[in-house]
């Protein structure tokens, strides 16, 4: 197939002396011409047309720009060159459509996430088989949209480090909590702590819409928490400490301030036995959650039983291993402060009839 010879002879006059409606409208004709014949032309064809193009679009009303953005952003073949300078316009009207649909490569794309627009980034979240690279930017500097965006995209590939991110960003927006819920592709490790920091509402959001399998999934996630926890303690006999507590309980029913004064004591054996009595969760199962090195079963079993932060830090101060580093408790209150009751309680439920065994 020939090259288009009979716009060429103007091309010369145009880029040198052509008004910008003239240069427009002879952009116009060139592109048309391409798109004509793009599933013909080989790489040489779609070559001289990058260069044609290329001189037409310097200086060209980003009018012209946009149109041409529209017209060959879904053509597979459309001439990089172009295509690139299109992508890295500021006018999002110019650069959007070939961000979301035209091809472009790596380098491009992360330059282009690293220093454009959020409607850029938005564009660019929309793109089928983003890169882990280009996700991980797009998930880091983009603003909640962008992130949501990225999330939704099935196809966009997500590392590690980029599930972390949503997922932290989760814990502040329940409507990416729910849409990387969603994703099948989450690390295991992931949507566990995606599921045990999200609203009520969005767990039931997230089983509503599950396939069965994911489904059933969801609903172990609450029964793997006890198994993930950290190395076992050294069984404990709490034989005598059971008795004192069950029987003051008999007497006068236990306190959230016997609870506290058990722990700032030091009288391990009596928290945990009046944890467990409290809780109605077997005392076995509570020494084993208490001996693992995370927070998350002291702050489940608290807000499940109505407590305050200052009996949660005591008993936190209590467990085995010495007192929790400031920065451990700060975690802890913010995660404290966001875990709700219902959420806590149902954990419990499952701890309730849970076998001191771990079967």
């Amino acid at each position: 197939m020939g090259a288009p010879a009979s716009l060429l002879p103007e091309l010369e006059d145009v880029v040198q002396h052509g008004s910008a409606e003239k240069r427009a409208e002879t952009l116009r004709r060139i592109t048309t011409l391409f798109l004509d014949g793009a599933p013909q032309f080989n790489d040489d064809h779609v070559a001289l047309f990058d260069d044609v193009i290329g001189c037409l679009i310097v200086e060209i009303e980003a009018k012209a720009l946009a149109e041409l953005a529209r017209r060959i952003a879904p053509v597979p073949n459309a001439p990089a060159g172009v295509v690139s300078k299109l992508a890295k316009n500021d006018d999002i009207a110019v650069a959007g459509p070939v961000l979301q649909q035209a091809r472009l490569e790596d380098p491009d794309l992360l330059q282009i996430a690293e220093t454009k627009s959020q409607a850029h980034l938005l564009a660019l979240s929309m793109r089928k088989g983003i890169s882990e690279a280009v996700s991980d930017i797009l998930v880091s500097r983009g603003d909640r949209d962008v992130a949501r965006s990225v999330a939704t995209n099935q196809d966009a590939r997500l590392s590690e480090s980029g599930f972390t991110t949503l997922v932290k960003r989760a814990e502040q927006d329940g409507v990416l909590a729910e849409k990387v819920g969603m994703r099948t592709d989450i690390p295991p490790r992931l949507f566990r702590q995606l599921l045990m920091q999200a609203s009520d509402v969005v767990q039931k959001r997230l089983l509503a819409q599950a396939k069965p399998a994911t489904q059933a999934e969801i609903r172990k996630v609450l029964a793997k928490v006890t198994d993930e926890v950290a190395a076992k303690a050294a069984p404990r006999n709490y034989t005598t400490a059971l008795a004192a507590v069950r029987a003051l309980h008999k007497e006068r029913k236990l306190t959230e301030a016997d609870i506290v004064e058990y722990a700032n004591s030091g009288r391990y054996e009596e928290t945990i036995a009046a944890l467990a009595t409290l809780c109605a969760v077997p005392v076995e199962v509570v020494d084993r959650l208490m001996s693992g090195e995370r927070a998350d079963p002291v702050l489940i079993l608290a807000r499940a039983a109505g407590f305050g932060w200052p009996t949660v830090k005591a008993i936190m101060c209590a467990r085995p291993g010495g007192k929790p580093s400031a920065q451990m408790l700060d975690d802890s209150f913010a995660n404290f402060e966001r875990l709700t009751a219902a959420t806590a309680q149902r954990v419990v439920r499952f701890w309730q009839v849970r076998q001191g065994t771990g079967e």
